[in-house]
């Protein structure tokens, strides 16, 4: 028997755009905190819909960070995640030229629950409007939920494994996984991760058939899980993206290691049958528990769901529960998706990203616009909780029925 030790997934590099900031930096101070990004929604044909408030990404330049000649070819879902990726390639020292020298060791997995809903409305507007020759040739390409991983790999010469998770939002989780048993299997680095831009006209009209969308116009109230007046969810648009990689390949190039995945696990309970959700997010918490060989007391900080609904908020405080046990009491719990929305696959990256960024400053950030909860959780409100954080749970939970969670540790770069 080899007593080699098991390669290990570790965090590299991370790339953030979203509502409350264009870099992980800006991003974690504006999460640390506690400040809010949720606002009335100002995209161009979508003041007459029922859905008022969204976390929209402001001041973005994609030609900034991305050459025209991809621009042209691809929706905004698809020019968040390429600055994401170029971002955290940069982090990892992979950017430029570093990235291509070994093509074939560098792979891209991302997730998306929708796909280039803006690009794709704006080409049928052309074919009804004008007719089937004003038509783009980017059409056939631009929409679909595999676009961004293909450009990024175009755009950086990355030749590895591929993929695309299509899915709800807890597809996030579910690229991170891929990614990490990629690197298990021999590939020596994956970019990853998922960013979505779910604010146009066409794909408002299509999210106005969940019944767990919140139109209340205020955006200090309209999402506040956990809480008496909880009254759904509102979008956003953003994501994130991350380089994983061996972690003797990361170490012996003279990268830091940030933190390492450790653990994952994903069950299916049905579309908006949340009580069900109890049992199937607890399975996958125990499943990412064990994985990670992580005892629920080790758990230092839960990064929450945080539907907004109130039969799944019970659900997932009875998941903790369930899973963590007496600990349960204990561990802090927080969801910073409450100050920017959510960003569907994009969400649960981002609050992975969140958890890596906790562990290395030893803060917990706080859950905007909560400010008391009716259930029994240590959420922490207000304002960041200095902690000792050596073990982060991520759970997601998608409208469509995916439960995941993350089991994410500690790297070097918080010691």
């Amino acid at each position: 028997m080899s007593s080699q030790r098991p390669r290990r997934t570790a965090v590299t590099g991370i790339g953030v755009i979203a509502p409350n900031g264009l870099r992980a930096d800006a991003y974690w101070k504006s999460v640390r905190e506690g400040l809010g990004a949720l606002d009335r929604i100002t995209r161009e044909g979508c003041e007459h819909l029922p859905l008022k408030v969204a976390g929209q990404v402001e001041g973005f330049d994609a030609s900034a960070l991305i050459d025209e000649r991809f621009l042209v070819q691809t929706d905004r879902f698809t020019h968040y995640a390429m600055a994401a990726a170029a971002l955290a390639l940069n982090d990892a020292g992979l950017g430029g030229e570093h990235a291509s020298k070994e093509p074939y060791s560098i792979g891209v997995v991302t997730a998306a629950g929708s796909g280039g809903g803006e690009f794709g409305q704006r080409e049928l507007q052309k074919l009804w409007g004008q007719g089937s020759k004003f038509v783009g040739p980017y059409q056939s390409i631009a929409w679909f939920y595999a676009a961004s991983t293909g450009q990024i790999s175009i755009r950086h010469g990355l030749k590895g494994p591929c993929g695309v998770v299509a899915s709800d939002e807890a597809g996030g989780l579910d690229s991170l996984a891929h990614a990490a048993r990629a690197v298990r299997r021999g590939t020596g680095a994956v970019v990853v991760g998922a960013a979505e831009a779910p604010l146009a006209p066409y794909s408002m009209a299509c999210q106005l058939g969940y019944p767990e969308l919140s139109t209340v116009e205020d955006p200090a109230r309209a999402y506040r899980p956990f809480t008496k007046s909880a009254c759904g969810f509102v979008p956003a648009e953003g994501g994130a993206m991350f380089v994983v990689e061996d972690e003797r390949r990361a170490l012996d190039r003279g990268a830091t290691v940030r933190a390492f995945v450790a653990g994952h696990g994903a069950t299916f309970t049905g579309a908006s049958r949340w009580a069900e959700s109890r049992e199937g997010l607890a399975q996958a918490i125990r499943v990412a528990l064990d994985e990670a060989d992580c005892p629920p007391g080790e758990v230092d900080v839960v990064f929450a769901d945080a539907l907004g609904v109130p039969e799944a908020d019970r659900a997932e405080a009875l998941a903790i529960a369930d899973t963590l046990g007496a600990h349960a009491r204990r561990v802090p719990v927080t969801a910073p998706k409450t100050g920017i929305g959510r960003a569907y696959c994009g969400a649960s990256v981002l609050d992975t990203a969140a958890a890596v960024l906790a562990m290395e400053h030893g803060l917990v950030p706080p859950t905007p616009n909560v400010l008391d909860i009716c259930h029994d959780l240590d959420l922490v409100m207000t304002r960041a909780r200095p902690a000792e954080l050596r073990t982060a749970l991520v759970l997601s939970r998608g409208l469509m029925g995916s439960n995941a969670a993350l089991v994410v540790r500690r790297g070097e770069a918080a010691r």
